[in-house]
C-alpha cells in the first residue's frame, strides 16, 4: 500500500481502535423518494459526530453545506455514483471521479456495486476503472457489495441469497477495493463467510433499510464478532428520533465492544 493510501486509511479505519464508524448521509442521490431529514443536512452531519462517526459518505453538494460541521478526526468518503431509476435494478450512474474526490480534500471515495440485469458489464467495468485510479493517486477505495438496489424488496433478497452477495464481495476485493461494505445475510455464521471472501481486508455492515434499535445493534454485535470492523449507516441513523444517541450505541458496540443489550439499555435511558 502507498504511503499516500496509509495514512488516509488510518483516518477511515481509526488507526487507534481499528474501527470505522461511517454515517451514509448520500441517498439524496439513491433513494427514489426524497428523505425529508436531509433537509438538515448539516443538523444529521453535528448529530453524527457528536455521537462518534469518523468518517461521512456524501455528494458533492453535500460536502460543500457540512464542511463546518467537520473535525480533523472526520473523514470524507465521497460518493461516485447515483442511481437512475432507482428501484430493484437502478441503473448506477457516474457522477463524479477519483481526481475529483482528491482535489476536495477526501479521504476515500465510495462505490455503488450492482450486479446482475443488463448493466452488469458495465459496472464491472467502472469498477475496475475506479480501482485503477485509487491505486494510482492513493486513495482508499470503499466498495458497496450489496444487493442490486439499497431498496431491494425481502422477496427479492431472499432469492439472490448469500450467494449474490459473496460473489459481489469478491468482485470488489478483486478489482482494488481497499474496504468493503456489504449487507447483512441473515446470521453471523454467513456473514463470517463474507469476512473470509473478503480475504482480511476491512469490512463494515451495510444498516439497509429502517429496522429496530434492538435489531441493529444485535446485527452490529453479531458482525463485529464475525470479523467486522464497523458499520455504514444512514437511513438508520438519520431517520432516528434521536441520530446523536442510536450513533453512540452503534460506537459501544464497535468501539468499546459493549453486548447490544447494554448499549440499547444506555440508548433507552437516553430516549426517555
Amino acid at each position: 500500500m502507498s504511503l499516500g493510501k496509509t495514512i488516509r486509511m488510518k483516518r477511515v479505519v481509526d488507526e487507534d481502535s481499528g474501527t470505522s464508524l461511517i454515517c451514509a448521509l448520500d441517498h439524496g442521490m439513491t433513494s427514489p423518494v426524497f428523505l425529508t431529514p436531509l433537509a438538515a443536512i448539516a443538523d444529521r452531519a453535528r448529530e453524527a459526530i457528536a455521537g462518534g462517526a469518523n468518517v461521512l459518505m456524501l455528494s458533492r453538494g453535500m460536502a460543500k453545506q457540512v464542511g463546518e460541521e467537520l473535525r480533523k478526526t472526520t473523514s470524507v468518503a465521497y460518493m461516485l455514483s447515483a442511481s437512475a431509476n432507482p428501484g430493484s435494478q437502478p441503473a448506477i450512474v457516474a457522477v463524479a471521479d477519483v481526481e475529483e474526490a482528491l482535489r476536495s480534500g477526501a479521504d476515500a471515495v465510495v462505490l455503488y456495486v450492482a450486479l446482475g440485469g443488463d448493466t452488469e458489464r458495465a459496472m464491472i467495468e467502472r469498477l475496475a476503472s475506479v480501482g485503477e485510479a485509487c491505486e494510482r493517486l492513493s486513495l482508499p477505495f470503499i466498495a458497496e457489495a450489496e444487493w442490486p438496489s439499497a431498496y431491494s424488496s425481502l422477496d427479492e433478497v431472499d432469492e439472490l441469497g448469500t450467494d449474490y452477495l459473496l460473489r459481489s464481495v469478491r468482485l470488489c476485493v478483486e478489482l482494488g477495493a481497499d474496504v468493503i461494505k456489504t449487507n447483512w445475510p441473515g446470521s453471523e455464521e454467513e456473514f463470517a463467510r463474507l469476512i473470509e471472501a473478503g480475504t482480511g481486508l476491512p469490512m463494515v455492515l451495510a444498516g439497509g433499510s429502517r429496522i429496530s434499535n434492538e435489531e441493529l445493534l444485535t446485527r452490529q454485535e453479531a458482525a463485529m464478532r464475525a470479523g467486522a470492523v464497523g458499520c455504514s449507516v444512514g437511513r438508520n441513523i438519520f431517520m432516528h428520533e434521536r441520530p446523536e444517541a442510536i450513533t453512540r450505541a452503534l460506537k459501544r458496540v464497535i468501539v468499546d465492544r459493549w453486548p447490544a443489550g447494554q448499549a440499547l439499555e444506555e440508548l433507552s435511558g437516553a430516549t426517555v
